[in-house]
């Protein structure tokens, strides 16, 4: 199963978000058992980078941040977005969140069956279908 990840759950587990964390470390753990493929974005990377440098309590900056990253970046395939990409989603006014936009389109790319998201109100016109963590791990613990 080939799955995106979004960076809202991603970020749930490297600041150790609650009530989140707990489901985001399950399917941080899964993927490193090969349980199923991941998929991260370039710009899930630098969107991570920015919003955990403003919050220097939570994870030591810049190392600390930078070995998180690298170890996501290391454990899942990671996606760019290229420039069609970018003009497409921009062109696309019926998109109202251009992140989560580029985010179906690297889902589409990668022939995702899946994108794991907390944020599922703006994943209902997807291409790829938005489930939310809880819905992933039933999934994952089913097969």
């Amino acid at each position: 199963m080939v799955v995106l990840i979004d960076t809202d759950v991603l970020m749930d587990y490297a600041q150790r978000r609650e009530p989140f964390y707990e489901n985001a470390a399950k399917i941080i753990e899964y993927k490193h058992r090969h349980r199923f493929i991941g998929i991260i974005t370039t710009q899930c990377v630098a969107n991570m980078f920015y919003l955990l440098s403003k919050d220097k309590k939570k994870i030591d900056y810049p190392k600390n941040i930078r070995n998180t990253l690298l170890g996501l970046c290391y454990l899942f395939r990671v996606s760019e977005v290229e420039s069609g990409m970018t003009i497409r989603a921009l062109d696309e006014p019926q998109y109202k969140d251009f992140e989560d936009r580029l985010q179906m389109l690297c889902a589409v790319k990668e022939n995702a069956e899946f994108i794991v998201t907390r944020n599922l109100k703006d994943y209902t016109a997807s291409e790829v279908k938005g489930v939310s963590p809880e819905e992933f791990l039933k999934l994952i613990e089913s097969e």
